[in-house]
């Protein structure tokens, strides 16, 4: 955003003294540990991006829904104090205010007075937005017109309705203009991006970027394996902060929603070896193509204002489709706990009573972006042979397990409560099983036996999964089965829907009547 002045993540001349007074030669050879006074700097810039930011387009989805509510209130509202008191209830009346409401927000979409260039200027806004207000009450005005239903609406009804929805954008445009700035000083309302390269390339790259009108991109820092020589310790004014290897462990803490790769796509095997590394993290890799002379059709790219991107990943489950999902699993988890409680009480009372120890029994796992989230389960072990790290997977007729154990963890009731995980929000209904931290096969972590199983993190771990209900369910002692089980957690990724986790909730139950592998 060229004329929002943001808060800087650094100072850039106390910035070059440090890096100039911390140098003693060229960094080593690619792929070789960074500077210390490097690594603090990225971890600085890590803790101020620890808040979650808001895309544009999450901001504009916001910004229909108020001005739906405000023109559908302010409706309802004249009715009720002006119309109703003098007239019997009418159901055309709340059926005219939400088609007239629909309508003024789709005609306004349609004069493109969403679109946040234009929202940060209120005056060229709000011209488009009331032209596309007008054409509601003419065309419903029409409509009654031939519909011969005029009679049954009060004019002055209308008129009020008219001048509130005038003064009303007046007043949400401004508010809007107002709040995009301090938004964008702030970063609340940014797409937050690293690139990966240096040199001349990343450069021109974010020459190119910053010159951008109204752009909303916020250039965090640089990754790059390459030594001293060839990619310097500053870029454009922006620090290196580190090799890939740094970066996914940078990516992890702080909340980046884009890496740029600003490589020429000519440099294919360099290009490969570093998607095969980053491709596990939640983020949008994008390969900018401002050097490339090879030009695809349009459709091919997305923009970061006029600077071209070829889009590699994209980060799943994203904006308004990650508000469905958690909806979709507050309201389906509130439900099944009211079902599920006498079950639930009963699992309690059991565990309680026949063997000592707490009845929750709580293990760190894997969660969203590999950070670790504590998951929550009916104890089915005698306590003194818990084990928290999992490192020692349970088997068949395991001695460890209580007789009550056995039959929750066949039954997978021991499982019920992490619908509290759920409404806690470190769970989702449905997703990748979130696997103990220490969890191994034979003597291996899943990670040593699975190439990019941590791309299974890109997205929250679920109480139950695509995996689950396709057999792969219970002990993990083998590579395949892990393998397996990463295969089908990755598939759910790339093809999520609500309609998707709506199948997978019906077919567990289903499922969980086959208890071979379950104990």
């Amino acid at each position: 955003m060229k004329n929002e002045k943001r808060a800087p993540l650094f100072d850039p001349q106390a910035l070059r003294e440090q890096l100039a007074s911390s140098e003693t030669g060229p960094t080593a050879a690619p792929g070789a540990s960074v500077s210390e006074e490097t690594r603090r700097l990225a971890d600085q810039i890590a803790s101020q991006l620890r808040e979650e930011s808001y895309s544009p387009r999450m901001i504009v989805g916001l910004l229909r829904l108020f001005e739906f509510a405000g023109l559908f209130l302010g409706a309802m509202g004249i009715y009720l104090i002006y119309v109703l008191p003098q007239e019997a209830f009418a159901i055309s009346y709340p059926t005219s205010i939400l088609i007239g409401s629909l309508l003024a927000v789709f005609l306004i979409q349609a004069a493109d007075a969403y679109q946040v260039p234009a929202l940060r200027t209120p005056m060229r806004t709000l011209k488009r937005a009331l032209i596309a207000w007008c054409a509601t009450i003419a065309i419903m005005a029409v409509a009654a017109f031939f519909l011969k239903i005029g009679e049954e609406f009060s004019r002055l009804w209308i008129a009020a309705w008219f001048l509130f929805g005038c003064a009303f954008l007046f007043v949400s445009r401004q508010f809007t203009a107002f709040a995009i700035k301090r938004w964008a000083r702030d970063g609340t309302m940014e797409r937050r991006a690293v690139i990966v390269g240096g040199g001349e390339t990343a450069k021109t790259l974010i020459r190119q970027i910053e010159q951008q009108p109204n752009n909303d991109i916020r250039i965090c820092g640089l990754f790059d394996d390459r030594d001293e020589a060839r990619s310097p310790s500053m870029v454009a004014g922006y620090p290196k902060l580190g090799n890939t290897t740094d970066l996914v462990d940078f990516a992890r803490r702080a909340r980046i929603d884009m890496l740029i790769i600003a490589l020429p796509i000519t440099a294919e095997a360099r290009v490969l070896q570093l998607l095969k590394r980053l491709w596990v993290l939640p983020l949008d890799i994008r390969l900018a193509a401002h050097t490339n002379k090879l030009r695809f059709r349009p459709r091919s790219y997305s923009y970061v204002g006029d600077v071209p991107m070829l889009d590699i990943f994209d980060r799943p489950i994203r904006d308004w489709d990650s508000v469905a999902k958690r909806i979709f699993d507050i309201c389906f988890s509130l439900g099944a706990i009211m079902v599920l409680w006498p079950v639930m009480l009963g699992a309690a009372i059991a565990v309680k009573t026949t063997s000592k120890g707490p009845i929750i029994f709580k293990q760190k796992r894997h969660g969203f972006n590999n950070e670790e989230v504590e998951v929550f389960k009916f104890r089915s072990m005698y306590t003194e042979m818990s084990d928290p790290t999992a490192l020692l997977a349970v088997t068949k007729h395991d001695p460890r397990v209580t007789p009550v154990g056995r039959f929750i963890r066949r039954t997978s009731i021991d499982e019920l409560p992490q619908l509290f995980n759920v409404l806690k929000g470190n769970l989702s209904l449905v997703g990748p099983r979130p696997h103990a931290v220490m969890a191994q096969t034979r003597d291996r972590l899943f990670v040593e036996v699975v190439d990019g199983y941590f791309a299974r993190h890109r997205v929250k771990p679920g109480v139950t999964g695509w995996a689950q209900i396709n057999g792969w369910r219970g002990e993990i002692d083998s590579d395949e089965k892990i393998k397996q089980r990463t295969a089908y957690d990755l598939y759910y990724i790339e093809n999520w829907s609500l309609f998707l986790d709506l199948k997978i909730l019906f077919l567990t139950p289903l499922r969980l009547l086959n208890t071979e592998n379950a104990y």
